[in-house]
């Protein structure tokens, strides 16, 4: 696995940090989801680092990131630091539990992307109710929604980055709105698709 870290500091100062985690499967945007939160930091002003953990993504294996905001030098999100969990995949949510605590927030598409192991017969996927019943019982607030149909619904199931962003701004729990992350997606995701990306950004964002 390589790490890839990158840090801006720009004007101004935060009174709090913000520890964002994501996870997910390789395909699912898990990195363009961090990278647009990252910079819509930056047109903020916050000070933020991202970090993006690669894995074997090309043939869906796990990927990892970070989104840290505030008064913070390190990338690195630890056991129980999470502020926010991102899981792109319900079985990714209950394995990144370890980096939340009982004060965190995690929002989790339910809807699973079976890894080898379960398509060639070897294994049975986990429960995804008992999963995020699981999750529940450890977290502040769990957020669980079926991202792949809403992401459907804006036109591309490619969208459920989207989808979860949305959902994140909603909750309110952000040095910022919804309106420098809805400029990065229209300056940063391809021309083709950045009505999609907009309408399931607005999906998400009306999950309560």
């Amino acid at each position: 696995m390589e790490v890839e870290g990158w840090a801006v500091w720009p004007r101004g100062s935060c009174m709090d940090s913000w520890r964002i985690f994501f996870t997910g499967v390789g395909g699912q945007g898990t990195l363009l989801a961090t990278r647009i939160l990252g910079e819509a930091a930056l047109l903020t002003d916050v000070q933020v680092v991202v970090s993006e953990i690669h894995g074997m993504a090309q043939r869906g294996g796990v990927v990892e990131s970070a989104v840290v905001m505030g008064k913070v030098l390190s990338p690195v999100v630890s056991d129980g630091e999470a502020d926010v969990l991102m899981a792109f995949e319900p079985l990714e949510a209950l394995r990144a539990l370890r980096k939340c605590s009982a004060h965190s927030l995690v929002i989790a598409n339910t809807s699973p992307i079976s890894p080898f192991a379960v398509s060639s017969g070897k294994v049975q996927y986990p429960d995804v109710s008992e999963m995020m019943r699981t999750v529940s019982g450890h977290v502040g607030k769990l957020i669980a929604l079926n991202a792949r149909s809403l992401a459907r619904g804006a036109g591309s199931e490619l969208a459920v980055n989207m989808v979860l962003l949305g959902t994140l701004m909603r909750q309110e729990r952000l040095p910022f709105g919804r309106e420098p992350v809805e400029t990065v997606i229209k300056t940063r995701t391809r021309k083709p698709f950045v009505e999609i990306n907009l309408e399931a950004f607005d999906l998400g964002f009306q999950v309560v």
